[in-house]
């Protein structure tokens, strides 16, 4: 039998982005074994090879390339007891300036592949439980300017890990979902990068800084323990107060 077999197999999707790389990063150091998928591209083989595991090509506008993927890890591995999807995009326009096109995507990348995964997981830990962790926002929880369409799909999110929650909690699948602030990735650089907006973002969040993506990470990876066992229909916020705390300024 092989050391695969022995140990908890998780599933990350959008593994090459800022927070999804952390957190297979974690998961890898604590002794579990993390299939990767995600958008082709070096960063994804440069993760692969850093941490020796099998990747796997995902394309975000296919959802149903999801089911297949999880279906794939699970045949390799013998199991699969956590799958997080890390998968996301970011628009800041307002309603009025944003195409159909755009909202379409915003739509796709954020809600339809967090759909996705929890379709696919659920069918494939059916027999023996596991946990799914899904990622909303901040921007989900409290009005702000500029971000209809991003809001929209992560309050979506949210709506989704409620109700899978209680529809697979009889199975032992946990399903949690963490809604960051903002958090200095690749993604969100064009914000964190200019000084004018980074510090207006700070200002933003009680705690006086913008988040790393290990602070998500590290809550994400604890969702998936199979040692937190009774956690499950939780929205974490880990935005360093954005969505319920008054900033100081």
């Amino acid at each position: 039998m092989s050391s695969a077999e022995h140990s908890v197999v998780h599933l990350i999707l959008g593994a090459a982005g800022g927070i999804g790389s952390a957190v297979c990063r974690r998961l890898a150091a604590g002794g579990a074994t993390v299939a990767l998928a995600g958008r082709p591209s070096d960063r994804l083989d440069e993760l692969a090879r850093e941490l020796g595991a099998v990747k796997w090509d995902l394309d975000v506008s296919e959802p149903t390339r999801v089911e297949s993927v999880v279906a794939e890890v699970q045949q390799r591995f013998g199991r699969l007891d956590g799958v997080a999807n890390c998968i996301g995009s970011l628009l800041l326009k307002p309603a009025h300036l944003t195409s159909f096109e755009e909202w379409h995507g915003v739509i796709s990348a954020n809600l339809t592949s967090a759909f996705a995964v929890v379709r696919s997981a659920a069918k494939a830990m059916q027999q023996h439980g596991g946990s799914i962790v899904l990622v909303s926002s901040a921007a989900a929880r409290i009005g702000l300017a500029n971000h209809e369409a991003i809001a929209a799909a992560k309050a979506g999110v949210i709506g989704l890990t409620l109700s899978a929650a209680a529809t697979y909690a009889s199975k032992g699948i946990r399903v949690n979902a963490v809604a960051p602030g903002l958090v200095r990735t690749p993604m969100t650089r064009r914000i964190w990068d200019n000084a004018k907006s980074a510090e207006m973002s700070q200002a933003m969040h009680a705690l006086g800084r913008l988040g790393e993506p290990d602070d998500v990470a590290s809550l994400i990876t604890w969702l998936l323990d199979p040692s937190n066992s009774w956690v499950t229909g939780q929205v974490v916020g880990v935005d360093g107060g954005l969505g319920s705390v008054q900033s100081r300024t």
